[in-house]
């Protein structure tokens, strides 16, 4: 079964009066029943954000948005930690020796010079290291 027929049995379960719509209510019900907590007043933010066509209410391409959303502030965060193990001085960015030092951690040994070469292709600004946002670049 793929994603959006995932989307759509989950939507439709939701979907309390079958109004091809989901409700604020009806959202907070389908955070909560995945184990997550959403607050009424949070379930109208979600749905004046994502309402694209101005009823007050999530349509199917709506809530695929609001679902995928989830899943990038996840990828995000992951990435976040993963920069973390790689940046280890404290400075927010990965130098040439903080790779080396987590490369061979991996098992992978590699030289200073051959971690500058590696950052220098992903290093936007130039600057010799690289920052979170050349980091995700390079993950993606």
């Amino acid at each position: 079964m793929d994603k959006l027929t995932q989307y759509e049995r989950v939507f439709n379960h939701f979907d309390d009066n079958g109004d091809s719509k989901i409700s604020p209510s009806e959202l907070q019900q389908c955070v909560e029943a995945i184990g997550g907590e959403l607050l009424l007043a949070e379930a109208e933010a979600v749905v004046e954000l994502l309402d694209s066509d101005g009823d007050g209410l999530l349509g199917f391409e709506d809530f695929v948005r609001f679902l995928e959303g989830g899943e990038e502030e996840e990828k995000v965060k992951d990435l976040k930690e993963t920069f973390k193990m790689y940046e280890m001085d404290g400075s927010g960015c990965i130098t040439p020796k903080s790779l080396k030092k987590m490369l061979s951690r991996l098992g992978e040994s590699r030289t200073i010079d051959d971690c500058k070469v590696m950052i220098s292709q992903f290093d936007l600004n130039g600057d010799g290291v690289l920052n979170f946002d050349e980091f995700r670049v390079m993950m993606s």
